[in-house]
């Protein structure tokens, strides 16, 4: 019986580069009568000036407002008939929209994109009411600790790179970018030559083709674009911040600086994460898709097992530039976070030290290699490894991900570790509530 690590076998993929620039990648999938059509924009936050943060997410919300051929409340209807689903969304590096419907839909979702590519309308009304709508959004975010935390921590962990900006902005920019700056970013960013087009599904890839031509092939390229960012200098000692906010519960987020995805430590990061927190999915969709609690790794023993935190996880993304890897730990009632601080970083120590060993190293290369199997369980999930991975320019990642997992060793682990892992490197937040007892802030 194959195991499911060996039953990740990938169709090829046909590329191929339109003459206005527009790469399209068609990989057959016939275990069910649907197809996917994934269009991915090669801009970001990252790629956002002082004054606009938030202007690359904002632009997203527009680009479901209508076309100049697709009134505004007929969008979701054209995908809904034929029983699909669509979606998008923006991060720091890209941004993405969705459609996956049964194959006879392709025609019509290659419609959407295409359309949405070249004719969104950023009507003021519609500009207006969206600033309504993402104010509200940021501040509900606010609201919730963890993403609180999780802004605040990214901000302080960066100091020149705009990896520090929030996809969803700071208020001050959203209060005052105009319908001009949108649909001039949305010009700018939207054109064929900073686009990539997935189709993945039960597809023939000459007839697909044929009408991807038909609907992008007339879009005008943009101009070339010219992206200079300032490299992160190294950290050089650490950085803290502490939230004090209503609520009941305390919560505690370490951040490492940590190695791009086309960086040869990435997947040594990953077997660490797996080893200290249990592995996971390889990009942002699959973060999403939370395993259950990995009982056997270091800092669930140490934390949860122990009764320090009631929860405790670790995210490592694949990002163009470096980004950080995060530690995260709920503390349970009427437990000191800085006891839960202490315990982490002696496990985190422990680590860093006298690195891991052969068998935790195996376990983590088994475990993320079946978690690939999950990543490909779908039509709609495969296209978007495809795409997100090409969009941060290193497509090789996801095509030899299990190859690259099963090369990893135990030396480049406990390296990685030892480098990465260091106080000088690490960012740490705390989330305290308001008129908790100073007796709670200090280890017991």
């Amino acid at each position: 019986m194959a195991t499911s690590a060996e039953a990740r076998v990938q169709s090829p993929v046909r590329a191929v580069t339109l003459a206005n620039g527009l790469k399209v990648l068609i990989r057959e999938e016939h275990t069910a009568p649907l197809a996917s059509v994934w269009c991915w924009y090669k801009v970001g936050s990252k790629d956002e000036r002082p004054g606009l943060t938030g202007v690359s997410h904002w632009v997203e919300h527009m680009n479901f407002k209508g076309t100049t051929n697709i009134p505004r409340d007929q969008v979701k209807g054209i995908i809904e008939q034929f029983g699909g689903s669509w979606n998008g969304y923006t991060w720091i590096d890209q941004t993405t929209y969705l459609e996956t419907a049964t194959r006879d839909a392709l025609d019509r979702m290659l419609f959407i994109e295409s359309e949405r590519m070249a004719r969104c309308l950023y009507h003021p009304d519609d500009c207006d009411s969206e600033r309504t709508v993402i104010i509200s959004e940021l501040q509900g975010g606010e609201n919730d600790p963890d993403q609180l935390l999780d802004q605040e921590l990214v901000a302080t962990a960066f100091k020149a790179h705009p990896y520090r900006h929030p996809t969803i902005g700071w208020i001050s920019d959203l209060e005052t970018m105009s319908r001009d700056d949108l649909y001039g970013y949305y010009r700018r960013y939207y054109v064929p030559n900073n686009a990539t087009l997935v189709i993945v599904g039960d597809v023939d890839p000459d007839e697909t083709l044929r009408l991807v031509e038909r609907h992008f092939g007339s879009i005008a390229p943009g101009k070339p674009l010219s992206r200079v960012m300032t490299a992160e200098p190294e950290q050089n000692g650490e950085r803290r911040l502490t939230i004090r906010k209503e609520g009941t519960t305390a919560y505690l987020k370490v951040a490492f600086h940590a190695p791009a995805a086309g960086d040869p430590d990435f997947f040594p990061a990953l077997v660490l994460d797996a080893v200290l927190t249990g592995p996971k999915g390889i990009n942002l969709w699959s973060s999403f898709r939370v395993p259950p609690p990995q009982r056997r790794t270091r800092l669930y023993r140490a934390l949860v097992q122990s009764g320090l935190a009631s929860s405790v996880s670790g995210g490592m993304l694949p990002t163009e530039h470096p980004f950080v890897y995060i530690l995260s730990a709920t503390a349970t009632a009427g437990t000191a976070l800085g006891a839960v601080e202490t315990r982490l970083l002696q496990e985190i120590d422990l680590v860093r030290q006298a690195g891991v060993t052969a068998a935790e190293v195996d376990a983590a290369r088994r475990q993320l290699k079946a978690r690939l199997v999950f990543d490909d369980d779908s039509v709609t999930n495969i296209a978007h490894q495809l795409g997100y991975f090409e969009t941060i320019g290193c497509p090789e990642v996801y095509a030899d991900a299990p190859a690259r997992i099963d090369a990893v060793t135990v030396e480049q682990v406990s390296q990685l570790a030892a480098r990465m892992l260091t106080e000088a490197n690490r960012t740490v937040g705390w989330i305290l509530t308001l008129g908790l007892a100073a007796d709670l802030l200090l280890p017991r």
